[in-house]
């Protein structure tokens, strides 16, 4: 699938301000999502109080609301500030104006360093948030009733009572897993906190486990908010199962993995020595339980954390399938009802780099292509691994080997020209890129549209599949506009404004219209006629159709 243009073009709604119809900022409100926090703020006529869409308080009747584009706005209205959720706090374009955001920020910032076994040192947190080391520790007890060095340590404790209890690994092995410098430290905070002994856990955990004969280190069951649609899910990675790294068998998924390298922002751990774990993971849908079960190779013990934020990031476990459910409703007028079950997921990505070299290489090719050509630089590229499959046998290349290979042998797969030096620049630039669903947005999408070969198309695409941001919206991918009932890349701008309803899930909406593609739906949907809303959207539009049919040399697709 091939759209004749891609170009950087208009940004997402979460970095250029909150322009939201009053239905989708209710849908916003109720979701009480704090990537919407200062983009728009609400006046209940009920109490004349105009509150942040964050605030925990009872969410109003719906016709009791009143959306402001800002408090200014509110004010002059006739409503009071919220003294609960404080409006003066709601960050501005930037989310680190908001203490409340930027304490958010630094709970995932930990959190995800702790997976990865990364070091945590305040002073570079703090740099990386822009705020100095003091302002930081102050905002973040306010949000969170704890310091960050009382955060951190709890999720080293909640991640060593995991690897205790989940695997075999070595008591002196957990505690430098979970980034605590001496055993001694180790055994003595984790008897203050958990009021046992290391080895005590392991004990109970060795005997709870009984697990059933096999080679799995880690056998771990991980919830969800049912409804799940699990047939949607599966047919999704079944169509993009590569061979030798990742198989579809009955309601199983089973794939290679490497753990990942710390990157820069993790500690600045960048360009350590040791070669990364290798192993196979195995997930499996439980839909009886709402649950999945992951089982993982001993060589990926260590690793657990991080195959834990994997599978949770990759099949979407988190979601709550009460705030997409409005939207497939609606997107069941285009498209039979039967392919908008309810329950349907966003499916996410097991390795950050895997998934965003997949979606360079996807550009201007059809899916099958797509396959083809990063089979291609597995086959050469790609290292050897034991699994008890012989279906899987390979890992996918990490960065440093595509950016250390010459663009030649990287040509010589039939990869063009164009795609190799993008995707090179790629691989160089993952050492201080963070391409994980913790990673700051606005960022993250500025330095890779500065990378050559990278446009709009395959930002939108890495924010979806990469980054879980739910409202991205690749435009002009032919499949999508095809779902559409439209069929050009140059019918992107109608296409923008036909799912300014879909607002803020319009991943989803994405992801509803390629499985109703992919299903075989011989519907022909009308496009709805609507006009390119007028002021500086119609104008950021405009702007990117011209933009996209100059830039054709940075052509893309799904």
């Amino acid at each position: 699938m091939c759209p004749k243009t891609a170009s950087p073009g208009r940004r997402g709604a979460y970095d250029e301000g909150m322009e939201l119809d009053p239905d989708t900022a209710w849908r916003a409100l109720a979701a009480h999502d704090a990537r919407f926090d200062g983009r728009f703020f609400v006046g209940v006529t009920s109490t004349r109080i105009y509150c942040r869409p964050v605030c925990r308080v009872r969410t109003p009747r719906r016709e009791n609301c009143r959306f402001y584009p800002n408090a200014a706005l509110a004010e002059q209205a006739g409503f009071r500030p919220c003294l609960r959720c404080r409006p003066e706090l709601a960050p501005g374009l930037s989310l680190m104006d908001s203490s409340q955001v930027l304490a958010q920020h630094a709970a995932r910032m930990i959190e995800h360093a702790v997976r990865v076994g990364a070091a945590v040192r305040m002073p570079e947190l703090a740099a990386r948030l822009g705020v100095t080391e003091r302002h930081l520790r102050r905002v973040f007890a306010q949000a969170h009733g704890v310091s960050p060095i009382d955060y951190l340590t709890t999720q080293r404790l909640l991640q060593a009572k995991q690897l205790l209890t989940d695997t075999e690994l070595p008591v002196t092995e957990v505690a430098l897993a979970c980034g605590f410098e001496s055993l001694r430290r180790f055994n003595a905070v984790f008897a203050e906190q958990v009021r046992l002994k290391p080895t005590e856990l392991r004990r109970a955990g060795s005997a709870a486990r009984a697990a059933p004969a096999g080679d799995a280190a880690l056998r771990v069951r991980l919830g969800y908010r049912p409804p799940y649609d699990i047939d949607s899910m599966l047919a999704f990675w079944d169509q993009r199962t590569l061979a030798g790294v990742e198989e579809v068998a009955g309601r199983v998924i089973r794939r290679t993995w490497s753990a990942p390298r710390a990157a820069v922002d993790e500690g600045g751990q960048a360009g350590r020595a040791a070669e990364p774990a290798r192993g196979w993971i195995e997930i499996e849908f439980l839909a009886d339980r709402h649950e999945v079960e992951l089982r993982a190779d001993a060589r990926l013990a260590a690793h657990s954390g991080q195959l834990v934020e994997a599978a949770r990031h990759a099949l979407d476990l988190d979601a709550d399938p009460v705030h997409t459910a409005p939207l497939l409703a609606t997107l069941a007028a285009l498209h039979p009802a039967s392919a908008m079950t309810a329950g349907l997921r966003m499916p996410g990505s097991f390795d950050g780099f895997e998934t965003a070299a997949r979606i360079v290489l996807g550009q201007q090719v059809t899916v099958a292509a797509a396959r083809t050509l990063t089979r291609r630089l597995i086959e050469r590229f790609g290292t050897p691994v034991e699994t008890p499959w012989p279906g899987l046998h390979r890992c996918f290349p990490d960065a440093a080997t595509i950016a250390a290979a010459t663009p030649e042998s990287i040509g010589e797969l039939g990869i063009v020209r164009q795609r190799v030096a993008a995707l090179q620049a790629l691989a160089r630039a993952v050492g201080g890129l963070p391409l994980h669903r913790g990673a700051p947005l606005a960022a993250t999408q500025e330095a890779l549209l500065a990378l050559p070969g990278i446009g709009d198309w395959t930002v939108q695409l890495l924010a979806l599949r990469v980054l879980g941001w739910p409202d991205a919206f690749p435009a002009t991918d032919i499949g999508l506009l095809k779902a559409m009932g439209l069929t050009q890349a140059r019918d992107a701008p109608q296409a923008v404004a036909m799912a300014e309803d879909w607002r803020p899930w319009r991943s989803y909406a994405v992801i509803a219209l390629w499985r109703a593609l992919e299903a075989g739906d011989a519907t022909s949907p009308a496009p709805t006629k609507t006009t390119t809303p007028s002021g500086k959207r119609g104008t950021a539009a405009s702007t990117t159709a011209t933009r996209a049919r100059r830039k054709t040399s940075d052509k893309e697709s799904r």
